[in-house]
């Protein structure tokens, strides 16, 4: 069952939020504070986070710094400012999307799941169960069923969800040009409020983790991005 952690100081928001998602047949559990939700993330291990930004004691940004390693949960950022630059600063320190108070709860819903539908892929049918995917690119190993990738056999890079899922796009399809809208809607499941500064900010992200790997990943100037066939 997927396992999502609502946080947010005002009872009746985290309340509603968990009301929404279990009726999906979702398993929540509610926090009021920055410092209750770390305590919750560790032991309840959720899937999905859906997160307040101005809360007391942490905010939701400091949450975002605190959250490290290859099981954080996706984060979904929710705010009451409307700024692009606050919002930018969520998704730089690895949250996976946003959305601005007042939200509609029908749309709060539909992008959990499309935070949680990939975060638990689905397993491959049992007729090529055996015939295991591994993407090489120079001395990029990417493995979508392990949901791990690695430069020159080094220990696996740390990358969030949408992170990852951007990179075995790429990945499957060296040479090819994806625009940004087309990465938003492909990544994100949707017409991305977020719009393609999003991607620009994934990708930015996705090279510096990539180290000396990262020039794999071409900007086509005008266009969007590729993934090049190394030499």
């Amino acid at each position: 069952m997927i396992k999502v952690l609502a946080v947010d100081d005002e009872a009746s928001i985290s309340g509603a939020i968990a009301y929404a998602l279990k009726r999906e047949g979702y398993e929540v559990e509610t926090a009021s504070d920055g410092q209750e939700a770390l305590e919750k993330v560790r032991s309840f291990r959720p899937d999905v986070l859906v997160l307040d930004v101005m809360m007391p004691k942490l905010n939701g940004y400091e949450v975002c710094r605190r959250l490290e390693g290859t099981d954080r949960p996706a984060i979904m950022l929710l705010t009451v400012k409307n700024d692009i630059v606050d919002k930018v600063i969520g998704l730089e320190l690895g949250a996976d999307d946003y959305m601005t108070k007042p939200f509609d709860m029908r749309e709060l819903v539909a992008r959990v799941k499309a935070l949680a539908r990939r975060r638990t892929p689905a397993p491959p049918p049992k007729a090529v169960a055996s015939e295991r995917e591994i993407l090489t690119i120079g001395e990029l190993v990417v493995d979508p069923s392990a949901h791990t990738a690695r430069v020159g056999g080094d220990q696996a890079l740390d990358l969030t969800p949408k992170e990852f899922e951007l990179l075995v796009l790429l990945a499957r399809n060296p040479e090819r040009v994806y625009t940004r809208e087309s990465l938003l809607e492909l990544v994100w499941d949707m017409d991305f409020a977020g719009g393609t500064r999003t991607v620009d900010i994934h990708v930015q992200r996705l090279r510096k983790k990539l180290g000396d790997a990262h020039g794999l990943i071409q900007t086509v100037y005008g266009v969007g991005y590729k993934m090049v066939k190394a030499p």
